[in-house]
């Protein structure tokens, strides 16, 4: 980044580059909103579902539904977010997804009708899809300002998600009470935990905005070749769609019923607790395990690889009853799943001019919004015929067709 002395004279704040400690921490901070809208929004429901599944009649294809609602809503979202991103910056989206869905949460302390859940969930996928969209785009440029750290600040964000899941495992056991709908009161201690990471985030949001239009105000002859250049054609990159999308699909089958699995093993509560607190552990550490992958690898590689890994640890505690396999199953699918998400947001960061960033992370965030919308209503009608672990084989499948598609794409440029 280049500085001009006049310009860095009159706006210090807003040129000058922040140090590589200053930017780990705004990723950090930030990451805080992928908490949000992964690990507190929807991740949390795998340990509510067998409560509300009990108390409300639910098959597992119904059960299954409810994430399928709320990826609805996070399509809608990535629909939407494009044309609110015109108008408005990408801060300002991320803001008004975080407050929105802290509010939103604390419908199902209320309610105890399907639909009604359904419509929530609808709501509360398509916020979350504002503020995770809205936050990879502020992380992508975020890890401009420090090329040689991108892979690492792109992990801090998308690995923030194992914050709420560390969080949920916590939270949803010791919430949950007794008696007729006691599983609602374990979503007001979610709402209130939403509200209480928005704060950090949405300041980390604004001091990135803030320094952004700073960088933004670098002399146009630099800008121009970047500011006119359009974005790919799908077509180029339709084999990192399709890896995504069968990601999609498949990893939201294990996330959404692979507690589910373990209770019905015979697995206690606090073991179960233990169990998502090390799967969300683990996916914060993935943040400097996978960080040298996403910076080297410019087509599809890193996402082919992270596929593979997923498959195998989807399939392991279908093969093995065993307590140990399934906590490394946890602790390999945490320290793997996140990365494939920011593995597309480094491809788009490697592959598009950064105008397009925006435009390029909310095509993967569609294509990743229909294969969940597929994944745990047929994975939960499999279930239902075949039992879990026939359920949880197929997601494993998916995911390995993932990763032969993904390992086909090739860099769009040199």
């Amino acid at each position: 980044m280049t500085h001009d002395t006049a310009s860095t004279a009159a706006e210090p704040a807003e040129t000058s580059k922040p140090s590589r400690t200053q930017t780990l921490a705004l990723a950090a901070s930030l990451s805080l909103g992928s908490a949000i809208a992964l690990g507190l929004t929807r991740f949390s429901y795998a340990l509510l579902l067998p409560s509300m599944k009990a108390d409300l009649g639910w098959t597992f294809a119904q059960a299954g539904a409810m994430n399928t609602a709320n990826a609805l809503g996070y399509l809608l979202g990535a629909l939407v977010f494009p044309l609110c991103s015109r108008r408005w910056p990408a801060s300002a989206c991320f803001v008004a997804g975080c407050i929105v869905t802290a509010l939103v949460m604390t419908v199902s302390g209320v309610v105890s009708d399907t639909g009604v859940l359904l419509a929530q969930r609808v709501a509360t996928g398509l916020s979350s899809a504002f503020i995770f969209i809205g936050g990879g785009v502020l992380a992508a440029r975020l890890a401009s300002s420090h090329p040689r750290d991108a892979g690492l600040v792109l992990g801090l964000y998308y690995g923030g998600a194992g914050w709420g899941i560390a969080v949920s495992a916590l939270l949803v056991p010791f919430s949950i009470r007794g008696g007729l709908h006691g599983w609602q009161w374990a979503w007001f201690a979610l709402a209130a935990a939403c509200a209480l990471l928005s704060a950090a985030a949405v300041v980390a949001a604004r001091r990135i905005e803030h320094g952004a239009r700073g960088d933004h105000a670098q002399p146009a002859a630099k800008a121009a070749p970047h500011t006119s250049a359009a974005s790919p054609a799908w077509p180029r990159y339709a084999c990192m769609l399709g890896g995504y999308f069968f990601f999609g699909v498949g990893y939201i089958g294990y996330m959404t019923f692979i507690i589910a699995l373990l209770r019905n093993g015979g697995m206690s509560a606090s073991a179960v607790t233990a169990f998502y607190v090390a799967l969300g552990l683990a996916t914060v550490v993935s943040a400097r395990l996978w960080s040298g992958l996403l910076d080297r690898m410019r087509g599809g590689q890193a996402l082919a690889v992270l596929n593979g890994l997923l498959a195998f640890a989807t399939v392991m505690p279908v093969l093995f009853n065993s307590t140990l396999v399934a906590f490394v199953s946890g602790v390999l699918f945490g320290a793997t799943f996140l990365s494939a998400v920011a593995s597309t947001t480094a491809f788009v960061r490697h592959n598009f001019p950064s105008p397009r960033w925006a435009q390029g992370i909310s095509a993967f965030t569609i294509v990743f919004a229909f294969g969940q919308i597929v994944g745990p209503m047929v994975i939960g009608y499999i279930s239902d015929g075949a039992g879990l672990g026939r359920g949880l084989l197929y997601s494993s499948i998916l995911l390995a067709a993932g990763s032969a598609l993904a390992a086909l794409q090739k860099p769009l440029r040199a």
